[in-house]
């Protein structure tokens, strides 16, 4: 019976598990259903495709091609900026013009490549107007007006399809699901006029100021309307261009489907249902798949993936200059205000990566240039280009630069991450590899483009250096993995496109021309995994020959001494006492005039309980010792924070999380009297009349005392290993600073024994520490124990007695608690096969405490569960390791 309600109980908590996450696993479901039935419908036209002919289509295109090509897709991202003039105008912005062009390009080149249901341009347009100064009461209602907008114009074409203006019906005959589709983003335009002009739109959003007027519902139409026409004109050039004069009408009213197919997958960018309609539409009209292949290419590269890489430079501009001038404020974090329709699809990480949106650009222009220098490596240069460089250099210098440009691609892969996190030493490093990758980006073929390119995100990155701070950032097992993994599969896909590129060619070409030159890309697969080791083994080195010294030991010391000296002039708390355990770090911030005692915990600095010093220096002591984490890309955390502080920590921008309530007994209130103290009373007779006797015995200890109390530990553990961090351990050095309480039977065996621990508040608190007993001990021998110091504390002259914790007390309890409190709560009450968290509760309830709140203070940007899994590791930690390794440092 016991098993079988532990199952039930397990199964109580994974189904809230589920309960809690299954809208996320349903709101996934229809974009993959979309993607699923599109690719089901392509499969015959994609197996037709031959990677080799795409890339020799594309390396066929004339310079005037490309420049017309270019030109319609830069001015179809520029036309976009409507939405933002259009708001600007409607809600009385007072932001330049430029300003307003370059925050629309920002946000729509983002939103473009990478938005999920317009999340992303959302919180662009958060972050950008928010800098220039629009207050959030004028910013909420634009960007809610701005959100249903933008695919009304998609919509008004959508009925040109239905009506035959465009003439789509063959496509949609073949495949007779689009017409639904259509049908759905037709009728979104008449629902977006009625909301519109609703009173309860008047009302929400518009803030009483009367309906929306018909013209601006109509300019709001042809803003959103003018988007798409150019983007439909845009797939037009590039087929035309590509196809050989295809008809404007027809092209376009095969982009209006596939653009209606992209919009309902929800995928970023409407990648893979776009595309494959596209594909379907271009193939149905006689072309070949490798013809339209090579379109869908070229349309994703300028519409999307140049407007992006400029838009990186412009927000790597604007918010990196930006940053500098508002770095004094910390834990400033950007959490924009959404609507009803962002709450429910979210956004991952909370938008906490546009609080520094800058740095994080920089780091994706280097990513770009790593994966831009493989993309030229394994594709041929241009014949006329290589003449004239085997002209000029010999054939093994150019043979030279295309392997080193492999080499530099992967090291700006790996360096990108480093560039992100702020890291000095990879922005030197990436500085050195850009100006070299363009050097051999013009020697193996005079690609003078990427050589450009290279050195632009050069200038860029000298321009923001002060953005470079950092020493250091974590390294860990995982994040090794991921990258490992995807550098792999980045030389995985530069060996197969080289491969497929090398035999089209030697396909292709006459016998005369199929000489050396190519067989580097023969050998792509060699190059790869030269440039995926010698890049690893490079990176590696440079961590590898950095200073060994952790910067946990940089930042904090063990100086007991110090602290001593410390203590006798500060109050401390009920946790202050295991500062002495030696596992913990110590740093003296405000001049030493303010202590955080912490411990790491991967990329945490965890501080066990409130800062000691002053009130009025913890505010600065906190900024001074996030500064000098940040510096090793180290988060700050207080665990087991006070009520009394949170008005600190909540300035500096802390989140909260109740980690349960202490018990205090306040000692003049304590007695054995009165009907509810019964069976204390009952516990206290029966001991004594057993002969049973109790003594606190103030250190130092003896050497024979410490054996037995060794002997009643090991007999407690029963093979368990120690906890530690924020609970004390047997060690022979610390209990050696407290008294001991000592429970002896009749014959002068140690059936249990407690430490204490000073408050050091002046002798107003004392604290229960650690607590063993034998295995076999009469019930209630604990609570006797308790009692009789308890009694004996009262007769010292202290005022309160701490008795430690209760995990998840009281959390959770309220209707309005957060999702991981309700759920914390729901461990609490059924988790009591794990840790008896209800019992510890009542337990301590018999000796009439006071209960105080116990939070966990953390920055926003952490997530709470990786947070949780982050501290049970560190209590878990094996207490004396600390202590052998300083041992150890000391002997050699």
């Amino acid at each position: 019976m016991h098993s079988i309600k532990q199952t039930l109980e397990r199964f109580r908590i994974v189904r809230l598990l589920l309960y809690i996450y299954r809208i996320r696993a349903v709101r996934a479901f229809f974009p993959l259903a979309i993607i699923g039935l599109v690719y089901w419908e392509g499969q015959h036209e994609l197996k037709q495709v031959h990677l080799g002919l795409t890339i020799r289509e594309l390396r066929h295109m004339s310079a005037g091609a490309v420049a017309a090509m270019i030109s319609a897709a830069l001015l179809s991202v520029a036309v976009m900026s409507a939405y933002d003039y259009l708001i600007r105008r409607h809600f009385r912005f007072q932001v330049g013009a430029w300003s307003i062009f370059r925050y629309a390009w920002i946000a729509n080149t983002f939103n473009n490549l990478i938005g999920f249901a317009g999340i992303a341009g959302i919180g662009l347009r958060t972050l950008l107007y928010k800098k220039s100064g629009v207050p959030a009461a004028s910013l909420t209602p634009a960007l809610v007006f701005l959100s249903p907008l933008m695919i009304t114009g998609l919509s008004l074409l959508s009925w040109g399809t239905l009506s035959g203006l465009l003439p789509a019906g063959g496509l949609l005959r073949e495949h007779e699901w689009l017409v639904f589709a259509v049908w759905g983003m037709a009728l979104y335009l008449p629902f977006f006029v009625m909301v519109q002009r609703s009173s309860l739109f008047a009302k929400w959003i518009n803030r009483g100021g009367g309906r929306t007027p018909w013209m601006t519902v109509s300019v709001s139409v042809g803003a959103s309307l003018l988007e798409w026409l150019t983007a439909g004109i845009t797939f037009w050039v590039i087929g035309s261009q590509m196809l050989g004069g295809a008809a404007f009408s027809v092209l376009f009213s095969i982009y209006v489907v596939a653009a209606v197919a992209g919009i309902l997958s929800m995928a970023p960018g409407g990648i893979g249902a776009f595309d494959l309609i596209a594909l379907l539409g271009l193939t149905q009209l006689g072309h070949s798949s490798d013809q339209a292949m090579a379109v869908l290419v070229i349309y994703r590269l300028f519409y999307y993936i140049v407007p992006w890489l400029i838009g990186l430079v412009l927000a790597a501009l604007e918010l990196g200059l930006q940053s500098r001038r508002s770095a004094g404020r910390e834990g400033e974090f950007v959490e924009p205000v959404l609507n009803i329709w962002q709450k429910i699809w979210g956004w991952p990480g909370q938008y906490t990566f546009l609080s520094d949106l800058g740095v994080w650009a920089l780091g994706k222009l280097v990513l770009a240039s790593g994966l831009l220098l493989l993309l030229s490596a394994a594709t041929p240069e241009l014949l006329y280009r290589l003449k004239v460089t085997e002209e000029l250099l010999s054939l093994p210098i150019m043979r030279i630069s295309h392997h080193l440009s492999v080499l530099i691609g992967f090291m700006l892969i790996l360096l990108s991450r480093g560039i992100s996190l702020r890291v000095r030493r990879a922005y030197i490093w990436t500085s050195v590899l850009l100006c070299g990758g363009a050097v051999f980006a013009f020697t193996k073929g005079l690609d003078y483009e990427e050589a450009v390119f290279l050195l632009v995100v050069a200038l860029i990155l000298w321009i923001s250096r002060s953005r470079f701070y950092r020493i250091g950032v974590p390294v860990n097992n995982q994040s090794t993995l991921l990258w490992l993994l995807l550098t792999s599969l980045i030389a995985l896909g530069y060996s197969l496109l080289g491969s497929y590129v090398h035999r089209g060619f030697m396909k292709v070409l006459p016998a005369g021309m199929q000489p050396e030159w190519l067989q580097q890309h023969g050998n792509a697969a060699i190059a790869a995994a030269g440039g995926l080791v010698l890049s690893w083994l490079a990176v590696t080195m440079l961590f590898l020959l950095r200073p060994q010294r952790r910067a946990e030991e940089i930042l904090g010391d063990r100086d007991m001494e110090r602290l001593t000296q410390f203590l006798a002039g500060t109050t401390g708390n009920a946790l202050t006492h295991m500062l002495f355990l030696g596992d913990k770090r110590f740093y003296w911030a405000a001049g030493g005039k303010v202590l955080l005692p912490f411990a790491r915990s991967r990329d945490k600095l965890v501080v066990l309980g409130d800062p000691l010093g002053p009130r009025k220096l913890l505010n600065g002591a906190i900024s001074e010792f996030r500064r000098a984490a940040d510096l090793y890309g180290l988060s700050v955390v207080f665990y087991q924070a006070t009520p009394e502080l949170l008005p600190v920590y909540h300035e500096q921008g802390y989140r909260f999380f109740k980690l349960g309530e202490e018990a205090v007994v306040q000692l003049a209130d304590f007695t054995l009297s009165g009907s509810k103290n019964t069976g204390l009373r009952s516990v206290c007779n029966r001991f004594g009349r057993e002969g049973y006797s109790f003594a606190v015995i103030e250190a130092p200890l003896s050497g024979e005392l410490l054996r037995e109390l060794s002997s009643v530990s090991e007999e407690w553990l029963d093979g368990r290993n120690e906890k530690g961090f924020s609970l004390g351990w047997f060690k022979r050095s610390y209990l050696q600073l407290a008294p001991v309480a000592v429970l002896r039977t009749a014959e002068g065996r140690i059936a249990a024994f407690a430490s204490v621990a000073p408050g050091y508040d002046g002798g107003r608190t004392i604290s229960i520490d650690l607590m063993r007993h034998r295995k076999e001990t009469p019930n209630g021998t604990m609570d006797y124990l308790f009692v009789q110091l308890l009694e004996w504390a009262k007769a010292q002259g202290y005022t309160r007695f701490n008795l430690g914790n209760a995990p998840l007390s009281s959390v959770g309890t309220n209707s309005g608690a957060l999702r991981e409190e309700k759920l914390a709560r729901l461990v609490f009450i059924r988790g009591g096969h794990w840790y008896g968290f209800a019992g510890l509760r009542r337990y301590k309830e018999k000796f009439g405490p006071q209960w105080e709140p116990r939070y966990l203070a953390y920055p926003a940007p952490l997530i709470l569960p990786v947070l949780t899994l982050d501290l049970v590791r560190l209590v878990s930690r094996h207490p004396q390791e600390p202590e052998r390794i300083d041992e150890e440092l000391q002997r050699k």
